[in-house]
């Protein structure tokens, strides 16, 4: 049998934990190897999970039930499956609730639970799972804390921002047509000294030719 006993804390308030960590879809995204399934009419769903042991690699199909005490922040979880070969079997429980922190807007996640395992790997599995139990806690409180973090503020549109990005677009034939026009004669204006420059620069170029005749 394997006992996990866990406390998590999280940067972010009771409320937004409790909404992640009662979603299975955002748990199971928490969980590297894990993949959530079609669910049934009494509410259970189906899952699998990928777990390496050592060299070896297992991957466990389960039928789950999720029961949920929004009130009190709890829950209860079970499970029943079996390897992809049917060698080796499990059965689960788990208990999770979600309390207020140690300094306001934090919270604490408590997890308590119990594998049981039958079968031809269940001596492999029960010697290695120190180690893997650790892991999947560390993976898990890391992507729980950024779901959990609240999304980035967009930065402040700047005075040259919203010079360009304010301004209407001219709408109807007349509108668009004046608004062509308009940009053509800046861009013509803005051309204007260039065009001098060149002519002055052919008729001294003509006047030096001249002289030189």
């Amino acid at each position: 049998m394997i006992s996990i006993t866990e406390e998590i804390a999280v940067p972010s308030p009771p409320e937004r934990v409790w909404e992640i960590v009662s979603d299975p879809s955002a748990v199971v995204s928490c969980i590297g190897g894990a993949e959530l399934g079609p669910s049934h009419e009494d509410g259970s769903f189906d899952g699998t999970l990928a777990i390496r042991f050592g060299g070896l690699r297992v991957k466990f199909a389960a039928r789950v039930f999720l029961d949920l005490d929004e009130t009190a922040r709890e829950g209860r979880l079970t499970a029943r499956g079996a390897d992809g070969q049917g060698a080796t079997r499990f059965s689960a429980g788990a208990t999770f609730r979600v309390v207020e922190g140690d300094t306001p807007g934090t919270a604490r996640v408590f997890c308590d639970g119990e594998i049981k395992l039958s079968g031809k790997l269940a001596k492999l599995i029960e010697s290695g799972a120190g180690m893997v139990v650790s892991r999947m806690t560390k993976e898990f409180t890391d992507q729980l804390i950024q779901k959990c973090a609240p999304a980035s503020v967009e930065p402040l549109a700047t005075a040259s921002d919203s010079a360009h990005t304010d301004v209407p677009r001219p709408t109807g034939l007349f509108a668009r047509l004046r608004a062509w026009w308009e940009g053509r004669r800046s861009r013509r204006a803005e051309q204007a000294p260039q065009v001098t420059r060149r002519s002055q620069n052919r008729s001294g170029e003509a006047l030096d030719q001249g002289g030189r005749r």
